[in-house]
């Protein structure tokens, strides 16, 4: 039971560790992406402003704005609103010193210049087509007729453009006030940041790996560190129901004996006391050792003697056995079986099928019908107990399967434990089967037992 939960409070702490582990990553891969975005945007508008100037054409707004940023030094990597909201925090430090300041600026400068180099420019005509004499370098891309009809109608166009699988980043702007050019495009080819980004997304991929493997074997220490308590709880509860139903045997033992002898002497009235207290006793036993199979079940600590059984042999046997019992007098209890096998221990299996129909004749009242069925379904087998009974309030069906738990105004002879089908459950369970219930008031309730099937030649 604890290896279960221990192996599911891993799987918890290995999920949590993952997600975090996987959000920081894709934080670091996001943090680099935009790092080449803004440096590749702002060396591509640093350029286009530079030979708008060369050319003598108008400077728009924004490229006037991106200059000044250039050139100011205040050409962040990070973004604006971040770079405003850091820079007041900094200046109230006694430490800080502007002209360190501007000289990590002009650092980042020298860094954004590596960028230029990697631009290409293309002068255009009205049309789209390269103009001779302004286009001396080759380009990797020829002109995008897309961004220049863009640029012609909105004045400008910023975009990421494919060329043989390779991604480039393409600025367009229509120039005013000259003649010539009427289009100018600078772009880049963004291949090395692809590479630069695979590589970070392999080694993120492999850090990963090894931190989820770390994880996992962390998750599983903790987890056991974590159930250690209540293990040690656990098993000094088992402990002590083991010896207590033990000791209490013994003089159980004692009190119905000499409740016998007493019995065997005694009449009337004391006669009467004396039976009560040898039924008393009876309860008691049936209930301790009931107690002590729980607490072997509940340590997969119950011995199984696994055998080839014959289900449907098994389940008549047990209709004429019970047929006969006073308390199934009025009730017809009928028994349909296929041939079918199952691998279990049969005295366990019959325990299980007799709390079922002891259930059942409890509940159905007189003239009531109890019926038994053994059948096929696939690579199972299926017991299925039905009765014709008042059924189970829709409240108590999700709690009769718990420990002590009794329908009481449902019962209509004796009074039992509260036990039965939680022993019947965890026998089931221990055989690698399943034990559901049905039922709706007034209609009768219906006990399934689904166990693996045994195919015999």
């Amino acid at each position: 039971m604890f290896h279960n939960l221990r192996l599911r409070l891993t799987l918890l702490y290995l999920a949590a560790g993952a997600g975090l582990s996987l959000a920081m990553a894709l934080t670091a891969y996001g943090l680099v992406s935009y790092y080449f975005q803004r440096t590749t945007d702002r060396a591509l508008q640093h350029v286009m402003a530079e030979h708008m100037e060369l050319l003598g054409a108008e400077l728009p707004t924004e490229l006037w704005q991106a200059e000044e940023t250039w050139y100011s030094g205040a050409a962040s990597l990070l973004p604006p609103q971040i770079s405003a909201a850091l820079r007041p925090v900094l200046e109230q430090d006694p430490s800080f010193d502007p002209g360190q300041v501007e000289f990590h600026e002009t650092a980042g400068e020298q860094a954004l210049d590596a960028e230029l180099a990697a631009i290409f420019v293309l002068a255009l005509n009205e049309r789209g087509r390269l103009l001779p004499g302004f286009n001396l370098e080759a380009s990797p891309l020829a002109p995008d007729t897309e961004a220049v009809e863009e640029a012609l109608e909105h004045g400008h166009d910023f975009r990421t453009v494919r060329a043989g699988g390779t991604r480039i980043r393409l600025l367009t702007y229509q120039l005013q006030g000259i003649d010539q050019p009427r289009i100018l495009q600078v772009g880049r080819s963004l291949r090395d940041q692809q590479q630069l980004l695979a590589l970070l997304g392999v080694g993120l991929f492999v850090f990963g790996a090894v931190t989820l493997a770390g994880l996992a074997a962390a998750s599983w220490w903790l987890a056991g560190e974590s159930l250690r308590p209540t293990e040690l709880a656990f098993e000094r509860q088992q402990s002590f129901v083991a010896n207590a139903s033990h000791e209490l045997r013994a003089p159980l033992t004692l009190i119905r004996s000499s409740a016998e002898v007493a019995r065997s002497k005694a009449s009337g009235k004391q006669a009467s006391l004396l039976d009560d207290i040898l039924h008393e006793v009876d309860h008691m036993s049936r209930l301790i050792e009931d107690q002590l199979l729980l607490s072997r079940l509940d340590v997969d600590r119950l011995p199984l003697t696994l055998q080839p059984i014959a289900l449907h042999t098994l389940a008549g046997e047990l209709v004429r056995q019970v047929q006969d019992l006073p308390a199934a007098t009025g009730l017809a209890i009928g028994c349909s079986a296929e041939p079918i096998w199952t691998q279990g221990d049969p005295t366990r299996l019959r325990q299980v099928l007799h709390i079922i129909l002891d259930n059942a004749i409890q509940h159905t009242p007189d003239g009531g019908t109890i019926d038994v069925q053994v059948l096929a379904n696939g690579s199972d087998v299926i017991v299925r107990v039905e009765d014709d009974g008042p059924g189970i309030p829709p409240a108590d069906l999700g709690h009769v399967l718990d420990r002590f738990y009794r329908v009481d105004k449902a019962r209509r002879r004796g009074q039992g434990s509260g036990l039965g089908l939680s022993i019947a459950t965890a026998l089931v369970r221990a055989h690698r089967g399943e034990l559901t219930i049905e039922s709706q008031p007034g209609q009768g309730t219906t006990v399934s037992v689904r166990l693996p099937r045994l195919h015999r030649s």
